[in-house]
Parts: C-alpha cells; structure tokens; sequence
C-alpha cells in the first residue's frame, strides 16, 4: 500500500478507490516484464498515464518512450510515421525517414487509441508484435526492432473484433495483461478529492483563493455521472475558478455548469454483446414484419394441432381463443386437408363454434384472371372504363379478355 502511494504522489494520481488501486498494481507487477499490455477505461480516465508507469518501472526505462495517438495520423501516413518510408516511396518522400519502431527500439511504444489503426497497418504491427520484424514504406528490406508495446482503448475491443473492424489475432497479442481503468462515476469521494486538487491548482496559476462547494453542492458533484470523466472535471472546475467571483459555490451556479445535471441517476441502457443495433429503418421494420410472419405461423399451427387433435388435448389460451377462429378461415388447404370439421374452443366458458367447410382454392391463373376482371366489373357497375384502370390494363385489351373468357 505505501509503494502505490509513493507511485501516486510521483505520476499525481489522486484518490483512493479500490479499483484504481488494482489498476496502478498490475502496472507495477507486469512493468518487470515485456509482456504487451491493453489498458481499457472510457475516455477521460487517465489512461495516458499508466504506460509511464510501466516504463519507468521496468528494464527500458532510460531507453526511448514514444506516445503515439493512431486516432490523429491520417490513414495515409500512419505506415510511414510508424515503420519509416525509403527516399521516393510516395509523393513528397524526398528523403529517407526512420519510422517510431525504428527511433524507439529498446524502449517503449504506446499505442493511444489503437482500435482507430487502419486494418494495412494492423497486419504490420501484428508482425513486429510477434517477430519483431517490420519493413519501411517503399523498401523491401527486413529490419529488426526490441520495443515494448503498450497500447490503449476506449471502446469494447470484443465486441469491435466480432464487427470485423479489429483484428481478433492482434487484439490477443496485444491483451496479454490487461488493466482496466475505473470510470470517474464509479469512485465516489475520488471525484470531490479531485476537484479540491484542480481547484487549488488553478487558484496557483491564476492567483486567486480557491473555490470550494457547500454542502448540499458537494452532494450534487458526487451524484452527477460525469461523461466526460476527469477531464470533463478539470474543465467544469477551470471555469468556476474563473468566471465565478464569489469563492463558495452554491447548488444553483454548480448545477449552471451541468446543464444534463439528474438528481436521480437513471439506469443506463446496455448493448449486449451478442446484439447488433440497426442501421437503418429499414431493418427494424424488417424485424417487426419477421417477427410478425412468425407469430402467424405459430398460431396456425396451433389451429391445426386443434383440427387434428381436438380442442381438449390442445392448450389454448384465452388471448388466442378469437386468433384461432379468424385463422381458421385463412389456413391453406395444402396444410389442412381434412373434410370440415367442427372447433370449439371454452375460454372463460364462452363457447365459439365454426362449421365452415373448407374449399380448396384454384392455382389456375386464367381462373385467377377470370376472377379479378368479374370483380372490378362488379366494382364499377359493368363500366369497362374504370375497371380497365382498376386492372392497370388498358379498356381495348379488358375488352379482349372478356370477350376471350366469355365474361357476362
């Protein structure tokens, strides 16, 4: 407990929150090491500082640390910024250039947002992971590089592995250890002893008292869930420090800074991993017609389990008692193919009773043809006109099918 304090005083991390505790740690147990390490936590968390953690702990810690944020480098240039490019290998490539794996060999790499690299530029780093071999841009030439890898996520890498846009090979090389940072809402009294640390430091830099929170204001700051995490903090407590003139802060000026401020913290809704959000609307109403199609069939087959079995050896329930009388109607005779018969079904003791024989219905298509010409005649009172315009045919061929098809 005194060696992580003393690591806390040195990189000023402040708060005391168990699962903070855990994380600084594990930094410590694996630095000895050259395992690759993912460290994962929202963004805001502070994850930036735990890589230095591990390297100056560790073996490589006066060789070279380089900090490499993958989310800021163009896709275009993240090959050449982290492998090197030879003289002439694209536009502009005026001269040769040693790549970070190059520069930092025998030190550190960290990684920042790593999900963002190009799936090109994941494949290479795979190979250094694993042979410690890379090739510059526009060269053809093996080199060898001796780096630790430390890399860095905000996102669900699992769940970005089974989307395809993370290689599931690298994510394992790279999770060898992995350390989870707490988001600040989990830390309770960790968010009230941070805001006192950035108060008084911007009260150092801008020569002013320090602010400080009453009570039932102090209330709201731990309650509030804190998007942003602690850098969201630092910025709310720079500009109280600085805009407000009176130094003790009330419940309505703090809340004036959080305007999504909930006395309540609602519960949050959860993407399982094994569900994918819809793209479009299309789709949901996709899903909605298949879940549909699927209910109806259920319930056919139900009213077919009660033709053949009888209503007594089936369970119906109440709420379907009305469905299976409508259905019954509807039920194809390629499925049914039973003389009529007679269903009763009891729900509450209210008898339903349906004797209609069921026909089977003609696949003809001159039947089908004759059938639709009589009814949109019948529509329109014998007026070929407006029946012709029913049928999507002109009057002079609905003429010539009736005449065809001996239609009264």
């Amino acid at each position: 407990m005194k060696d992580i304090q003393k690591i806390k005083q040195r990189f000023g991390i402040i708060g005391n929150y168990i699962g903070l505790d855990r994380a600084i740690d594990i930094a410590v147990q694996v630095a000895t090491t050259d395992l690759s390490v993912l460290i994962s936590g929202e963004s805001g968390t502070g994850k930036e500082v735990f890589p230095q953690i591990i390297h100056q702990y560790g073996a490589r810690k006066h060789r070279q640390y380089i900090a490499i944020n993958c989310g800021a480098i163009p896709e275009g240039t993240i090959d050449s910024e982290l492998f090197g490019h030879e003289k002439g290998a694209f536009t502009g490539a005026s001269d040769s250039r040693k790549g970070y794996f190059e520069v930092a060999n025998g030190g550190t790499i960290f990684l920042d947002e790593v999900s963002e690299l190009p799936s090109a530029t994941q494949v290479r780093l795979l190979r250094v992971l694993e042979t410690g071999e890379f090739i510059r841009v526009g060269s053809s030439k093996v080199q060898k590089t001796n780096v630790r890898v430390i890399a860095a996520t905000n996102i669900d890498v699992t769940y970005a592995t089974k989307e395809g846009k993370f290689r599931e090979d690298l994510f394992y090389r790279l999770n060898t250890v992995p350390i989870f940072i707490p988001s600040l809402r989990e830390r309770g009294e960790d968010i009230y002893l941070l805001f006192r640390k950035f108060a008084y430091d911007f009260a150092e830099t801008y020569r002013m008292p320090a602010v400080s929170l009453i009570e039932e204001a102090r209330h709201i700051l731990l309650n509030y869930s804190w998007p942003g995490n602690i850098r969201q903090l630092k910025n709310v407590t720079e500009q109280i420090s600085v805009i407000e003139k009176n130094r003790e802060i009330s419940v309505e000026t703090l809340r004036s800074y959080m305007p999504d401020y909930q006395s309540v913290k609602l519960p949050a809704i959860i993407q399982r991993e094994n569900q994918k959000p819809f793209s479009s609307e299309r789709e949901i109403l996709y899903k909605i017609l298949f879940d549909m199609k699927n209910d109806m069939n259920d319930l056919k087959k139900l009213v077919v389990d009660v033709l053949q079995k009888g209503v007594d050896q089936v369970d119906v329930s109440e709420s379907n008692a009305q469905l299976i009388h409508k259905l019954y109607q509807s039920i194809d005779s390629t499925v049914v193919k039973e003389p009529a018969k007679t269903i009763e079904v009891q729900p509450d003791r209210s008898e339903i009773q349906d004797t209609e024989e069921i026909v089977e219905e003609s696949l003809s298509l001159m039947d089908k043809e004759i059938e639709l010409i009589g009814k949109a005649l019948d529509k329109h009172h014998g007026k070929r006109k407006y029946a012709a315009e029913e049928l999507g045919i002109s009057e002079r061929t609905l003429y010539r099918k009736i005449k065809e098809h001996d239609i009264n």
